[in-house]
């Protein structure tokens, strides 16, 4: 039958087009000539503070790490999520086993285009697609800091995921879709600084949505329920909204959001718990005034209801 050999024809033909297409669209994009030169010079000084904002230490350093220990990036926690597990690498300052080799600009591809020294894509459970909102002069007053951390040995195990989680350049196809620049939420010209401030700690290094936002079939995150809350990625527990939604923050204070990620206390006087134990530590090494943008930032947010399916009561 000839017009059904000119239909398989067509379909391969069509295939054909299709991947080439795919490959072409998927491929790993890096940083152009202006973005790079505003990279600068790098502070060390300013960098420490956006390596707490960004929480380096709650990912590379080795699990169960206290006092400068946790200065040691070496990698190796588990991230167990429904695409397969996760590790950290080791970002230390080894040449061969963490990321001494790399230049800055090597950093700020990773930070902001998720895309390695040899031009591979990283999955996104490393959060560039909150990181891709940081100005590049950050990129590189957070590499000067990391200069002077310890350079400590040894890889971490790698990633352990099915197929077809494991080809990297699909991420190529993901990024189109999550992957950008702009900031979550729209502000007004006459938002106060502090929330603009906030916006930018709270979207980009902080990358707070990166857990607190429920995610679409494909890990990415709904914008229109922002920090509403969302299933935790490990495990069945839930991520709490932070909007001032129904289920959420309504009721705190802007100063009680500061004191909180300063010391640990709920305004009801419950401690942090969970994973937000190693963030809100890192919190507390920021400034008064870091936390206190942060709060205004989530006082001014649209309010959301709980991201996440309600949870069943215990019988008695």
């Amino acid at each position: 039958m000839p017009w059904l050999k000119k239909l398989v024809g067509a379909l391969v033909i069509l295939g054909g087009v299709g991947a080439v297409a795919g490959w072409v669209l998927s491929a790993p994009v890096r940083l152009d000539s202006e973005a790079l030169a505003k990279l600068g010079p790098g502070d060390a000084a300013r960098g420490k503070r956006i390596f707490y904002a960004g929480g380096c230490t709650s990912c590379h350093a080795k699990p169960g790490s206290q006092g400068d220990a946790r200065l040691k990036l070496v990698g190796g926690l588990e991230l167990k999520t429904a695409f397969g597990t996760f590790v950290p690498p080791n970002i230390s300052q080894d040449p061969k086993d963490g990321i001494g080799a790399w230049s800055v600009e090597d950093l700020a591809n990773a930070m902001l285009k998720g895309v390695s020294p040899s031009g591979e894509h990283f999955y996104p459970a490393f959060p560039y697609a909150s990181y891709a909102r940081m100005k590049p002069a950050d990129i590189a007053d957070l590499y000067a800091f990391l200069k002077t951390l310890p350079a400590v040995s040894g890889k971490a195990p790698g990633n352990s995921l099915t197929f077809p989680f494991n080809i990297r350049r699909g991420i190529g196809l993901w990024k189109l879709l999550y992957l950008s620049d702009q900031p979550v939420v729209s502000l007004p010209e006459s938002t106060p600084a502090p929330v603009i401030a906030g916006r930018y700690l709270v979207e980009g290094p902080g990358h707070c949505g990166e857990c607190h936002t429920p995610r679409d079939f494909a890990g990415g995150t709904k914008r229109n329920q922002w920090l509403a809350g969302a299933v935790a990625a490990e495990g069945s527990g839930v991520v709490p909204n932070v909007t001032s939604g129904e289920g959420g923050m309504g009721n705190w204070s802007e100063a009680d959001i500061a004191n909180y990620l300063e010391t640990g206390f709920t305004p009801d006087f419950d401690s942090v718990g969970g994973a937000m134990v190693d963030v809100q530590r890192n919190m507390a090494e920021l400034t008064a005034g870091d936390r206190a943008a942060i709060a205004a930032y989530l006082k001014a947010i649209p309010p959301h209801p709980n991201g996440y399916p309600a949870r069943k009561k215990k019988a008695n």
